[in-house]
């Protein structure tokens, strides 16, 4: 048997973290006081980053503490589908490839999305896995799940039945691009000076 220069933490780790799986050490049990923490889900536009990497080992944390005081703690891992900023995504990388998503079929393009989705939700699913965090995957969860997708239509339609949603003329923040409304936060703002028609 050769016995290599350098320790490779990677195949002891994951043989660790596939044995606490195993035995179920992150599902909750079903005794002592509730502790839930939900990961805020990342976008699968790519790869998790620092900081994500920084939330999740200060969650992990918390979640480890309480377990050793005795708390049954669920700690719920997902994705986010993230729209808009997920269809950018997916728009420049069939760009680098000389295509535009008008070149595909609705279907088609759909499909590619979701092959995108997939991919991305594994691969942020192995980063998760590679740091260690002690999250329940029994109850991963994604924004497009049906269970998910049911609840935010019904809710919406709650909403809108107590006049809480409703249909009006208001300046939007409109891409012309994508031929949709963009949310505050999905708006990068620079001054020009230019004319304002209306």
């Amino acid at each position: 048997m050769e016995i290599g220069t350098r320790y490779d933490p990677t195949n002891i780790e994951m043989k660790w973290y596939k044995k606490w799986l195993e035995k179920g050490y992150f599902t909750p049990k079903g005794s002592g006081p509730k502790y839930s923490i939900v990961i805020p889900p990342p976008n699968i536009t790519g790869r998790i980053h620092m900081g994500h990497a920084l939330n999740i080992t200060i969650q992990d944390i918390l979640s480890r503490y309480k377990r050793m005081q005795g708390f049954d703690v669920l700690w719920l891992p997902g994705e986010d589908h993230a729209g808009i900023a997920t269809q950018t995504a997916v728009e420049k990388y069939i760009a680098t490839q000389g295509k535009s998503r008008r070149d595909f079929t609705r279907e088609e393009f759909l499909r590619i999305v979701w092959d995108w989705a997939n991919k991305y939700r594994e691969e942020i699913k192995k980063q998760i896995m590679s740091i260690g965090a002690s999250v329940d995957w029994t109850r991963e969860r994604f924004t497009l799940d049906e269970g998910l997708s049911k609840a935010v239509r019904k809710v919406f339609v709650e909403l809108y039945k107590k006049g809480l949603i409703y249909k009006g003329k208001y300046i939007v923040n409109w891409c012309h691009r994508c031929g949709t409304v963009l949310s505050d936060e999905e708006v990068e703002y620079h001054e020009e000076e230019g004319a304002l028609y209306y």
